[in-house]
């Protein structure tokens, strides 16, 4: 088994390792990008199916060079992205891919296979155990059974993948590690890490006086979390910007009867981890004769050719680049083509904020509860640390300054703090746990 410090943040969009060298310091695994290199691996799978001597034959590409292939094909196979978002659903335990059942356990296997060898040879070790972070409720969980069974899945994907053994950590407490490795003085601080699918929090006194002590678990206030992030924020602009183009909305006539276009798949649009689930034969087959009794029928039209394209990944750009935009800008565009559709709109920061109220308002939920449940109010905090994409939105922003001041929000390696933390975690042993 191996002994190096290695620590995996597999997450809902991207992944990322990292390793602590014998002399303490922790590097990132870094990954060929489109002539560059990248610390963040995308968590999508990416297969194609060929006919070899009489046989078809599955191939499969993952991470940077999942990407690479797929927007090299002219013909696309099949790329299914955030099946991290699938572990707390039990009634779904595989799908057909080109014919074939595989697990939603072995898709993900085949993700963090990938991963895993490629750490191996940049770190010259062979890897079979890591400190893997995980969020404090996975997506679509409503009790502590369905993230226990939510882990459990994770971990079977993990032994697929190679892995002799794998010790779970909050997330948040994983990036409490990287946050402390650079502290002088002792702290009471609030984590706030913000990932594709969940947003985790926890309350953890932290510094050199803990560290020389050794760790206790009193140290660990609270932890809290809800399973929605940067996905969710997505799927509002998707729902606004996009669906309506699509048809959503409109109306078919059937029989006489006027009718509005099936909502349902319009849901499955929005969210990155069913969004390549809609290219089935029985879904294609239903929005075909939809189209054909559609009063819009060019919209459904655009929407068949989004979905039989498989240009999820091109959406989710688009959507991405509006996000970022809409962080820095009071307005921005949104724009998405592919020679064949072609949607240019533009939103204001004001209009996305007042689509995302509902998740804000969880979020604070969240917050003011996790304080509560602690016994601590604002003021005894010292410092708020926050990281993960979703942590650049200003208005998921306020909700911290608003209780505790700009002066005491800190950030930092927003993408892989929690992989560093975690390998942290692992170079100091059970001893460290939080």
């Amino acid at each position: 088994m191996s002994t190096a410090a290695v620590g995996i943040d597999f997450g809902t969009t991207n992944s990322s390792v990292a390793f602590v060298n014998g002399t303490g310091e922790v590097q990132l695994a870094r990954f060929p990008y489109l002539g560059a290199a990248t610390d963040s691996y995308r968590s999508l799978l990416y297969l194609e199916q060929s006919k070899e001597r009489g046989a078809h034959t599955l191939h499969s590409w993952t991470g940077p060079e999942g990407i690479e292939r797929y927007l090299a094909a002219e013909t696309k196979g099949r790329l299914i992205q955030s099946l991290k978002s699938f572990l707390t659903n039990r009634t779904l335990q595989s799908t057909e891919v080109f014919g074939r059942r595989q697990t939603i356990e072995s898709l993900i296997a085949r993700i963090l296979r990938d991963l895993r060898e490629k750490a191996n040879r940049q770190f010259g070790t062979e890897i079979t155990s890591a400190v893997v972070g995980r969020p404090v409720r996975f997506v679509g969980s409503e009790s502590d059974d369905d993230d226990t069974y939510a882990e459990g899945r994770l971990r079977d994907a993990f032994r697929l993948a190679g892995f002799d053994s794998v010790e779970f950590e909050p997330e948040p407490v994983a990036a409490a590690h990287y946050y402390e490795s650079g502290l002088d003085h002792d702290e009471l601080i609030l984590i706030g890490d913000f990932g594709g699918g969940t947003s985790d929090f926890s309350l953890i006194r932290v510094g050199p006086s803990v560290r020389r002590r050794g760790r206790q678990p009193s140290d660990l206030l609270s932890n809290a979390g809800v399973g929605l992030a940067g996905d969710a924020f997505d799927a509002k602009i998707v729902k606004h910007l996009v669906s309506p183009a699509l048809g959503a909305g409109t109306f078919l006539k059937s029989v006489g009867k006027t009718l509005p276009v099936p909502s349902w798949v319009y849901s499955k649009l929005e969210r990155w981890h069913h969004l390549s689930f809609l290219r089935s034969h029985e879904t294609l087959h239903m929005l075909k004769s939809v189209q054909k009794q559609a009063v819009e029928g060019e919209r459904i039209a655009n929407l068949l050719h989004l979905i039989t394209e498989d240009l999820g990944y091109h959406l989710h750009q688009s959507v991405q680049r509006t996000k970022i935009a809409l962080s820095a800008n009071s307005d921005a565009g949104f724009h998405f083509s592919d020679g064949v559709i072609t949607l240019d709109e533009k939103v204001a920061r004001a209009d996305f904020e007042a689509w995302i109220a509902e998740e804000l308002q969880q979020l604070e939920t969240c917050v003011d509860g996790l304080l509560s449940k602690s016994g601590v109010v604002a003021a005894d905090v010292d410092m708020v640390f926050l990281t993960g994409g979703t942590s650049f939105v200003p208005s998921v922003r306020r909700i911290f300054e608003s209780r505790f001041g700009a002066d005491r929000i800190r950030a930092g390696n927003e993408f892989t703090s929690v992989a560093r933390g975690l390998a942290l975690r692992a170079a100091v042993g059970t001893g460290g746990r939080l």
